[in-house]
């Protein structure tokens, strides 16, 4: 059966914290056994707010990568790449922005409300303003079927499948595209192509919108289609051009919303973080340390634990025995506060502890960290060339 490809990427903001731990990279690890996966370094989008100190994307970029690794993200099952090391997607991005009208960028949600929110950064920069339209560019370079996101990001894959259905249209005639959706049904086999053939008439002639889907199905399940041979029928079964450019589809995760030590949402920009390989006396410190119902000003005030920002970890760390004593403790004031914080702090010193085994051969040895990226870089560029290939065609670049 046809394998989806998923795209996914992170800024190098530093080492990773619990958020991106329970948020992000327990859904990859998931998506990498299922799909054909590409995660990268988003290191270009990083100097759209770190324009004016770049110096420190570096030594992020293989925190970052280390931490990965660190949470099993394993090189075997997908690829694994820095953004800048592709420089495809710097010309598709250029070209992309010959077409993408202005008012596209300046709804896009994100931009108005971090501008807003965001007071110690300078946006008032293209590149700021064209962040979306690189980050689909990122998408796109790959073909990829899927990308990963929370609901609030939907918007940002929707803005995606509108340029590339801009790109398609503008720029999707080819010559002999016929010819070459014919020679591309061949190997379907005969019955197959013959049945792909009936349910496009069916479309065309009649609007059977069904016998569109079945056909679409079809291609789908074949395995000895390549990527090429797979657009070029889905555009001749819709009666289109060829799409050069795969609209992606947002593929929703649900993942626990992490609270950071004071409640809000863990986030680098709040100071409120516990890293993926905190310092384990540092981590003991800040959760105890860390706020809890202000109700329970005393030892024996009952407390709500919904009103905890503790209770909240305990949700994703503890088990349903552990999480059923710590409310009726809780409600009931026969348990203090740093008697409830007790096992949840012993959990995560037990995940940390994982994480750092995993992570000492790499720290120890970087170069094996760069020979993996440097590996994924490779695969990465050789996908971005095979499209950049036909879209500079499609747009008549191709001249020498």
């Amino acid at each position: 059966m046809y394998t989806q490809r998923v795209l996914s990427g992170m800024r190098p903001t530093g080492s990773l914290h619990l958020g991106h731990y329970h948020g992000v990279l327990k859904n990859w690890l998931e998506l990498q056994v299922e799909y054909e996966c590409l995660f990268f370094v988003a290191d270009w989008h990083a100097l759209t707010t770190h324009y004016d100190n770049p110096e420190i994307v570096e030594s992020h970029v293989w925190d970052m990568v280390i931490d990965w690794l660190a949470a099993g993200i394993d090189p075997n099952q997908a690829t694994l790449f820095i953004q800048s090391k592709v420089p495809e997607h710097a010309e598709l991005h250029l070209l992309l922005s010959m077409c993408a009208p202005l008012g596209w960028l300046e709804r896009v949600p994100s931009f108005k409300d971090q501008q807003s929110k965001i007071n110690d950064k300078d946006l008032s920069t293209y590149g700021f303003l064209g962040y979306p339209l690189l980050q689909a560019a990122d998408i796109l370079i790959y073909r990829a079927d899927q990308v990963p996101v929370g609901e609030d990001q939907v918007p940002h894959v929707e803005f995606t499948r509108e340029i590339a259905r801009r790109f398609n249209h503008l720029f999707g005639g080819e010559v002999d595209f016929v010819k070459k959706a014919l020679e591309a049904s061949k190997k379907l086999g005969s019955k197959r192509s013959r049945l792909v053939q009936e349910l496009r008439q069916n479309f065309h002639e009649k609007g059977d919108e069904m016998a569109l889907e079945r056909a679409k199905a079809v291609l789908q399940e074949a395995q000895n289609l390549t990527i090429d041979d797979r657009e070029i029928l889905f555009g001749y079964l819709e009666g289109a051009k060829r799409l050069i450019l795969v609209e992606p589809q947002p593929l929703l995760t649900q993942s626990p919303k992490l609270s950071g030590l004071d409640g809000l949402k863990m986030s680098k920009s709040y100071g409120n973080t516990i890293s993926m390989r905190e310092n384990p006396d540092s981590l003991v410190i800040k959760l105890k340390k860390m706020p809890t119902d202000p109700a329970r000003v005393k030892r024996d005030d009952p407390g709500d634990p919904e009103k905890c920002p503790v209770w909240s970890l305990h949700k994703v760390y503890s088990s349903k025995q552990a999480l059923d004593w710590v409310k009726e403790g809780c409600i009931t004031a026969s348990i203090g506060c740093l008697e409830c914080k007790k096992p949840l702090i012993e959990s995560i010193l037990n995940e940390q502890k994982n994480f750092k085994e995993k992570a000492k051969p790499y720290e120890e040895d970087i170069g094996v960290v760069k020979n993996i990226v440097s590996d994924g870089c490779e695969k990465a560029r050789e996908l971005a060339k095979n499209t950049m290939r036909d879209v500079r065609e499609c747009m008549g670049l191709d001249y020498t």
